[in-house]
Formats: C-alpha cells, structure tokens, sequence
C-alpha cells in the first residue's frame, strides 16, 4: 500500500512557494541541463528515485526564444507525458505557460529529439496516467497535496 501524503505545516508551505524557491528551481533546472546537453544526455538523465529526465524546449511566449527545461517524463512509444508539478508550488511552471501559448515543443531524451505538439489531459487521461506516474516518481503523490491547483499533467504526441 503507498504510503499516505506528507502534509507540509505552514511554514513550509510558505517556504515552497517563496521566491527564493523559485530561484533556487531556476538555477538547479539550468545546471542540469546544461550538463545533460554537453553530454548528450549521458549524465543529467536521471533524478530522485532513478526517475528519467530529458529536455523540454518551447518557445517562450513573450520572448519567442527557446527555453529549455529539464523535466521527468513518461515515455509510451513516441508519447511523452509530462507533470506541471513544479514540487508542488502554487504556481503552474513557466515552461507550461510558453506551451500554453505555443503548443509545438522537442522533447530530447538520452536516444533522441523528437517533434511534438503539447495539449493537456483530459479527464480520462489524467485518471489513467495520474497511477503510471506516481509509480514513477512517487513523491507526485506528494506534491497533489501541498497545492489546491489542479496539477497538469501535459501529453506531447508527434507532430
């Protein structure tokens, strides 16, 4: 049986959410792709719990320049799945806003780059997807109760 949610006491709660959070994310999510792309995803493909992570790229919607964030995914054939988790912050991730506003993005995994277009999950999705992913990075289930946002969880078919 999983184990239940951790609850985060108020404090925090305001802590997750603090700029400096933020801040931190940012510059954790630069270091890491950075070394997954210079090594071609030798190293920076993993995370917590051996979760596999690869490099989301979009435009960004008020730049038009291309941002890379390194995220875990779900891969079934040449789906990705994604989660706007963001470690449970109030606030829906910036890369999900730029695909919001331009829903053709790459997605580079350790083997390849692939071409995709971005949409949310619907209902149905989200009830069959939210179990795969917990199994994959349990600490998800973590995240769901330290926010009252409907965390996306994102599907990139090919192009």
């Amino acid at each position: 049986m999983a184990n239940p949610p951790k609850p985060l006491s108020p404090k925090q709660v305001e802590r997750l959410n603090a700029p400096s959070t933020g801040t931190a994310i940012k510059w954790m999510s630069r270091i890491q792709t950075w070394i997954f792309k210079k090594s071609g995803g030798r190293f920076g493909d993993k995370f917590l719990r051996g979760a596999a992570v690869g490099i989301l790229t979009t435009m960004g919607r008020k730049s038009g320049e291309p941002r890379d964030s390194p995220l875990l995914y779900l891969q079934e054939g040449r789906r990705i799945v994604l989660v706007a988790s963001q470690g449970g912050r109030a606030t829906d991730p910036m890369w999900y806003l730029n695909l919001k506003a331009n829903p053709e993005v790459t997605f580079q995994t350790k083997g390849e780059t692939l071409s995709l277009v971005a949409r949310d999950a619907t209902d149905a999705e989200r009830d069959e997807y939210w179990p795969k992913l917990d199994a994959m990075y349990p600490d998800f289930v973590n995240y769901r109760s330290y926010t009252d946002r409907k965390i996306p969880i994102i599907i990139c078919d090919p192009a």
